[in-house]
C-alpha cells in the first residue's frame, strides 16, 4: 500500500493552499472554491499529498497550542537553514532548530496558521529515490 495523503482540517483552506504552493513548492492538484475548499497539494515527487479543508462539522485542533511532536508535516530539505529563513520571511515561526549525532539537521517550525513543519536533511536518507520507469 501507498500513502495517498494525509487530511487535516484548518481554519483557512484557501489561503493555506495559496501559502503551501508558493512557499513549499506544492502543487494544487484538485480545489473546491465552495465549502469545505478543499485542496489536494501534491509534493514535488507527484506520489504524495496533503489535503486540507474547513469542515466545521467538526472542530479545528488548536494547531498553536499543539506540541510539534503531536502533529507535524515533514518536508526534506536539502538546505534547512535557507529554507527556514525563507519561510520565516513568509510568516512561519521557528519552533527549534537540532543537529543530531548522526548529521541530520531538523528544524521545527510554524506556519502561519499554527501547523508544525518539520525541515529535514537526513544524516543518511531515510527513503530511497525510485527509477521513474519503476513505481
Amino acid at each position: 500500500m501507498k500513502i495517498e495523503h494525509f487530511a487535516i482540517n484548518v481554519e483557512n483552506p484557501v489561503e493555506m493552499a495559496d501559502w503551501y504552493a508558493e512557499t513549499m513548492g506544492l502543487k494544487v492538484v484538485s480545489q473546491i472554491q465552495k465549502p469545505p475548499f478543499t485542496a489536494f497539494l501534491a509534493d514535488d515527487s507527484d506520489r504524495v499529498m496533503i489535503e486540507i479543508y474547513n469542515n466545521p462539522a467538526d472542530q479545528v485542533p488548536d494547531y498553536r497550542n499543539m506540541d510539534p511532536l503531536l502533529l507535524h508535516l515533514a518536508f526534506v530539505s536539502q538546505d534547512p537553514e535557507m529554507d527556514k529563513n525563507r519561510l520565516v520571511k513568509a510568516g512561519a515561526e521557528v519552533v527549534s532548530n537540532d543537529r543530531l549525532d548522526d548529521g541530520s539537521h531538523l528544524i521545527m517550525l510554524r506556519d502561519p496558521w499554527g501547523v508544525c513543519i518539520q525541515l529535514c536533511k537526513r544524516g543518511t536518507p531515510m527513503l530511497a529515490k525510485k527509477e521513474k520507469n519503476h513505481p
